[in-house]
């Protein structure tokens, strides 16, 4: 069952009915709907939004809230008519770290507001925001229709005047774009990284006719989507301050719908970011990063919510007058991770004819739910949902139950508000420009040089930068920025200087050629080794267990795609009869050490012993503290084994392990000493 249906089943409620037909009339309507707890908030916003065209405001009273809110709503609805409109600031705008991905975002909220779809009300734009945002003006639509290039599939425009165009926004030409604000033309192609998009955009000119546009991956290069027609932008938040003088809801009309939740703390809170922006300015402050006539207030705020049809929710309403549309919800409750609890509560609920659904973005962990109420032997109904909603609730008038697995195995849950991101294409580029002349680099054809500094230089009538290497008797080779992939820093195992190669010798190649032979020789020893410990025997561990179920459902993150993987291949070895030698790979946090957990319970639960071996005395510390923190909850003995236990600890501890009474063994190399014995090692 879609996540979408639960619409369906909300659109027969009551409330629902006479919600809508209050909203219909669009008469500048205030609403209140009480008694609405979790998500069931953003469950019957969906349900009604998609039945009235035009502007939909959500605004919530903290980012976070925004950011589950929108999450929710793009569940419910797909991402193509629900925006979110953040703070321009990494931080507090007083700040002045401009965030580009929040940019990108606000700028295509005003850009989809003056789209001509919703001026003639016939399509719907849900933008979902909080007071930050709010309190941030925004570029006036005047302005905004004067620095937008519009360019549609077919037309008959020149790249010189795109050019000129580009440069009047202040973009910057580049070799290749990796930045909103960039833009590159290679004969005739043209591209260009608008604000108002998270991907470049493409254009292929046929003469002075746009052939084809299409948005494409920075780093990949691959075209992502064709388009027929684009809006091109700058960096709405650099222009001049009369330009940016319109608070958002000015781009509303009378026909609009606000949907907020706490009209006085929305207020309060635009206030006071307007009173600390006059007092820094007072105090002549350097950190101030707007003006105050660039902000919205409070009092403007509420002023202006009149004029729109507004939907409150909370536990009071702020308009005396407006119609209530009374719900009956109440909060998901807490199992503690007890799935005998939740299978009581949801055994009580199906007696009484309530319909539960269970969500989750994860079919793994609906799986894992459903084999955890096998094992207890517990006959639990429920209908999953393979898309999830921030916070469960159940809706007493419907007879209806949603809960969340995040919030039944009390594991934190993710939000995503943009797919911006610096491409590694993008950083390549920026640690070539922090290089310092001088610093040592490696090219794959000519060996080792210096970083000479970047030049630009004629090439077939063309000025091109690129990158001056400096080699032995100083000779030098230029190297074009489209061939930066067959570069890379110097990395040395100490700190004395390498050996600069000679252009034009067989020197690095030799080396590549003996370094290439030695690798083919360990290659071969390897083969050997492991067609050797083919043939042997291990030991095959047994499928998972209850317990090994609901110790991967209690990791208080979402899996990321490589942990399934990885964790899956883990398993696969593992209850195979040929010995294991895998080796895991990850950044720093990517979450390596749950993986080792799993494996190491699920050794502990065929009855065999775990040795953990780290490098240092600290890490043994920080595994010890990480395995007992995750398996507290489960029948396992757990030690660790360094130089700073007194001897008598260490002999009791070498005791346990003999007597097979310490499960999993964490320690440095003193694992490896003569006097370790295990009762029967398994992992």
């Amino acid at each position: 069952m879609a996540l979408s249906e639960l619409i369906d089943l909300y659109k027969g409620h009551p409330s629902f009915e006479s919600l809508l037909r209050q909203l219909e009339t669009r008469e500048q309507n205030r609403s209140y709907c009480p008694g609405l707890s979790g998500s069931s908030k953003s469950l019957v916003t969906a349900c009604i939004i998609p039945e009235l065209t035009g502007i939909h405001m959500v605004i919530m009273p903290e980012r976070e809230d925004a950011a589950y809110f929108y999450n929710d709503l793009v569940n419910l609805l797909g991402d193509e008519k629900v925006l979110f409109f953040p703070s321009a600031f990494k931080r507090s705008l007083h700040y002045n770290q401009i965030d580009n991905g929040n940019v990108i975002l606000r700028t295509n909220v005003v850009n989809r507001l003056g789209s001509e779809d919703l001026k003639s009300n016939s399509d719907y734009l849900v933008i979902v925001t909080y007071p930050e945002g709010l309190a941030e003006k925004v570029i006036t639509q005047v302005k905004l229709k004067k620095n937008t290039l519009l360019l549609n599939r077919g037309e008959k425009i020149s790249i010189g005047f795109i050019r000129e165009i580009l440069e009047e926004y202040q973009f910057t030409e580049v070799d290749f774009v990796y930045e909103p604000g960039q833009y590159a033309v290679r004969g005739s192609l043209v591209d260009v990284f608008s604000f108002a998009n998270p991907n470049p955009y493409r254009i292929d000119f046929f003469g002075d006719e746009v052939e084809s546009i299409r948005t494409f991956d920075a780093e990949s290069q691959l075209s992502i989507q064709i388009h027929e027609h684009i809006s091109i932008l700058p960096n709405v938040q650099e222009l001049k301050r009369e330009d940016i003088s319109e608070p958002l809801t000015d781009y509303l009309n009378s026909s609009s719908f606000v949907w907020i939740a706490d009209i006085r703390y929305t207020s309060s809170k635009l206030n006071e970011i307007y009173d600390e922006t006059i007092r820094r300015a007072g105090n002549n402050e350097d950190i101030q990063a707007i003006s105050e006539d660039q902000l919205t207030t409070g009092h403007y705020l509420v002023s202006k919510l009149p004029d729109f049809n507004v939907v409150e929710y909370g536990s009071r309403s702020f308009f005396p007058g407006s119609k209530e549309h009374k719900f009956n919800t109440i909060p998901q409750p807490a199992f503690n991770k007890n799935f005998n609890l939740l299978a009581d509560d949801l055994l009580v609920l199906t007696k009484n004819e309530y319909s539960n659904f269970i969500l989750s973005d994860s079919e793994k962990q609906i799986e894992r739910l459903t084999v955890i109420f096998n094992d207890i032997n517990r006959n639990i109904r429920f209908t999953p949902l393979l898309k999830t909603l921030h916070e469960g609730f159940i809706d007493r008038d419907l007879r209806l139950t949603c809960y969340t697995d995040h919030q039944i195995f009390e594991r934190y849950h993710k939000y995503t508000l943009h797919n911006y991101f610096s491409t590694r294409g993008a950083l390549s580029l920026k640690e070539l420009k922090g290089l310092q002349p001088g610093d040592y680099v490696v090219h794959i054809d000519h060996g080792i040089g210096k970083f000479g500094g970047l030049e630009k230089i004629d090439i077939n009538g063309k000025m091109q930068e690129s990158i001056r290497l400096v080699y032995q008797d100083n000779d030098v080779l230029y190297v074009s920025i489209h061939s930066l992939h067959r570069i890379s820093k110097y990395k040395g195992k100490d700190n004395e200087p390498p050996k600069l190669y000679k252009l034009g010798t067989a020197a690095w190649q030799r080396l590549k050629q003996n370094t290439s032979k030695k690798i083919k020789d360990i290659a071969r020893e390897l083969i050997d080794l492991y067609a050797r410990r083919k043939m042997q025997k291990g030991f095959g561990f047994s499928q998972d267990t209850f317990m090994q179920n609901e110790l991967e459902a209690s990791f208080i993150y979402e899996d990321t795609p490589d942990q399934v993987k990885s964790t899956k291949a883990i398993k696969e070895d593992m209850e195979s009869e040929n010995p294991m030698d895998r080796l895991v790979c990850g950044d720093v946090g990517f979450g390596k050490t749950e993986l080792a957990v799993r494996a190491a319970f699920k050794a502990v639960a065929d009855s065999k012993q775990v040795a953990i071996l780290v490098p240092t005395t600290i890490l043994a510390l920080q595994h010890y503290n990480t395995f007992k923190d995750r398996l507290k909850d489960f029948p396992c003995n757990i030690e660790y084994i360094n130089r700073f236990k007194k001897s008598s600890q260490q002999s009791e501890i070498i005791k346990k392990l003999i007597e097979g009474k310490i499960d999993i063994i964490i320690g440095t190399h003193r694992l490896l000493g003569s006097d370790i014995k295990f009762k029967d090692l398994g992992l």
